[in-house]
């Protein structure tokens, strides 16, 4: 996977991203930061609180997920 650089502030993700943290896996390490854990799956919405990037939860939950 190539490293990307986010200029987007709103990232749409599904169930299969799940658990959720920033940064993704393909942020580019200059703009990394620790990593931390979203709780998305009760609101559908979560906000990082390092680089204040929004993410979405599109979809149907995944099975096994409340």
């Amino acid at each position: 996977m190539a490293q990307t650089e986010n200029k987007e502030r709103l990232i749409e993700v599904t169930a299969k991203d799940l658990p959720l943290h920033c940064p993704s896996p393909n942020t580019t390490l200059w703009n990394a930061h620790p990593r931390v854990f979203l709780p998305i799956e009760e609101t559908g919405e979560a906000l990082c609180p390092y680089c204040g990037t929004r993410y979405r939860l599109t979809g149907a939950p995944a099975k096994g997920h409340h």
